[in-house]
C-alpha cells in the first residue's frame, strides 16, 4: 500500500522550517499550466531516468493531476537505492483536490523531456 498524505497537510508542511520535496509527474505541458509553488516536474514516463532528481531528499512527495500516476511514482521512487531512507507519499486527490495557490510556467530544471 502506498503512503498518502492531504492536501492540506502538504501545505502546512511547505510552510514549515523542513519542506519535502514535491515531485509533480504530470506530463510537462500539465506541470507548466498549474503546480504546487516550488515543486520540480519529472513526468512519470521520464522518473526512472531521472531518479537522481530526487536522490538525497528525506521526504519526497509525489504529485499529478488526480492522484493516479503519483501513487505509481511513489512505487518507483521507494524501489530506488537513492531513497531508501526517505520519506515518501502520494498526495491524495492530485491537484484537483489542492486548495492552495498555483504555479504556472515550466520547470526551470532539467526535467527529463528533450528539448530542441
Amino acid at each position: 500500500m502506498v503512503d498518502e498524505i492531504s492536501p492540506e497537510a502538504v501545505a502546512e508542511l511547505l510552510d514549515g522550517e523542513d519542506p519535502p520535496l514535491v515531485v509533480d509527474v504530470s506530463t510537462e505541458a500539465e506541470f507548466a499550466l498549474g503546480h504546487v509553488p516550488g515543486s520540480i516536474n519529472v513526468p512519470l514516463s521520464n522518473l526512472v531516468s531521472h531518479l537522481d532528481r530526487v536522490a538525497g531528499a528525506e521526504h519526497v512527495v509525489a504529485v499529478c493531476p488526480r492522484g493516479e500516476a503519483s501513487v505509481q511514482a511513489v512505487r518507483l521512487l521507494s524501489a530506488y537505492e537513492g531513497t531508501e531512507d526517505a520519506r515518501i507519499e502520494s498526495m491524495a486527490g492530485g491537484l484537483a483536490a489542492w486548495d492552495g495557490p498555483l504555479e504556472e510556467g515550466l520547470d526551470t530544471g532539467a526535467n527529463g523531456d528533450e528539448r530542441s
